[in-house]
């Protein structure tokens, strides 16, 4: 049993993720800001079912504080409608980072990709600059799109080739993908 929460504001500068699982009679808890080393605890309980209701009760306290379900990366296993969000939500903020309009529309928008798509922004968000091009969102949402085409494993990835190739496309992980382009930014 395991599960894994995060919260984002980016307005408040808060991207950060909780994640909790029971394994026999232990409940190991991690939690951090997204993208950098988790902080671990290990609580050791009488049995599984204690350990099992501690679970319960520490991710509904989570839930209540605003921290909601997600993964700790997107793949190829993530759902297709989550999927299909996140490049809703890209298509949101694209005219606002065309337009330089970040209005409440685009910081919903982007707490809610970010909530489904956890990435690492650093320690200070700095909402305006996520996205510094149309081009770095349509990057992101052709990562996307290719997690709906691709037919990779579960734990996969995502399919890189150009489109002249003839070799192999080189399956690469959407997180390195994602921790790269993040840094450059």
């Amino acid at each position: 049993m395991e599960i894994y929460l995060v919260f984002v504001d980016a307005i408040q500068n808060s991207n950060k993720f909780w994640s909790a699982k029971v394994e026999d009679s232990n409940l190991t808890v991690q939690w951090g800001r997204v993208g950098y080393q988790a902080q671990t605890k290990v609580h050791s309980c009488s049995s599984y079912q204690r350990a099992v209701s501690k679970f319960n009760n520490l991710v509904a306290e989570k839930k209540s504080k605003g921290y909601s379900k997600s993964q700790p990366e997107i793949d190829a296993s993530r759902s297709v409608a989550d999927i299909r969000r996140a490049i809703q939500l890209l298509n949101t903020i694209r005219p606002a980072v065309a337009n330089r309009n970040f209005g409440d529309s685009y910081i919903s928008a982007l707490n809610e990709y970010l909530k489904i798509v956890p990435t690492p922004l650093g320690m200070q968000i700095d909402y305006h600059r996520v996205y510094r091009t149309v081009a770095d969102i349509d990057y992101q949402r052709e990562l996307l799109n290719s997690l709906l085409t691709t037919s990779a494993p579960k734990v996969a990835a995502v399919a890189v080739a150009t489109p002249q190739s003839t070799v192999e496309p080189k399956v690469v992980s959407l997180k390195t993908i994602s921790k790269n382009f993040w840094r450059h930014l």
